[in-house]
């Protein structure tokens, strides 16, 4: 099983590392719009925040592995047939994703750090509050983390509508090689 990208597929650190993210980051919008919802009486009012902000600072160093790893790797070539359009969207929602993904990392320890408190991280360590007192801090932030993780979903469904556009309609392999590495025998790249 090959662990790195090729120029014709992604290796199974690309797959993971995809799903991973994608697994965790639609469990943190969901728990994310859950939770406000949530009054002082429920049960979950303290420990939903709790998961949601250890979940997200755990997605710091998974982003930015993740961001590296794909500067390493060759991204594999879209399959014969895409046009120039697709290819260059799908390179635009991709860059968007990344970038919307780290506004809303960003923003959520800004919200959790306005008072100067630190952020526990599964009870197990403070990550320190290095920003915080700004005017209007957590509310600044809590507005961008919010329309960013919604810009997210948006652009999370485009991207899964373009993958089942190419599988069901286009029948090509755009899909399918992020469901399973290349189990070819040569050399990785």
């Amino acid at each position: 099983m090959q662990m790195k990208n090729s120029t014709a597929a992604y290796g199974l650190v690309s797959i993971v590392l995809h799903w991973v993210m994608a697994l965790a980051i639609f469990a943190l919008i969901a728990l994310g719009l859950w939770m406000v919802e949530l009054n002082y009486y429920s049960p979950w009012y303290q420990q939903a925040p709790f998961w949601h902000k250890s979940v997200g600072l755990l997605l710091v160093p998974i982003l930015l592995f993740r961001l590296y790893w794909r500067l390493q790797q060759p991204t594999p070539e879209a399959p014969a047939g895409h046009a120039r359009w697709e290819r260059r969207l799908a390179t635009l929602t991709h860059g968007l994703l990344y970038l919307l993904l780290l506004l809303t990392l960003i923003s959520g320890y800004m919200i959790s750090t306005a008072k100067g408190d630190g952020i526990s991280l599964f009870g197990w360590f403070q990550v320190p509050a290095l920003v915080s007192g700004l005017d209007n801090q957590a509310d600044l932030a809590g507005t961008l983390h919010y329309w960013s993780a919604i810009s997210i979903l948006g652009l999370a469904a485009l991207h899964a509508l373009g993958a089942l556009k190419h599988h069901v309609l286009d029948r090509d392999t755009t899909l399918v090689r992020m469901l399973k590495p290349e189990t070819s025998t040569h050399k990785e790249t």
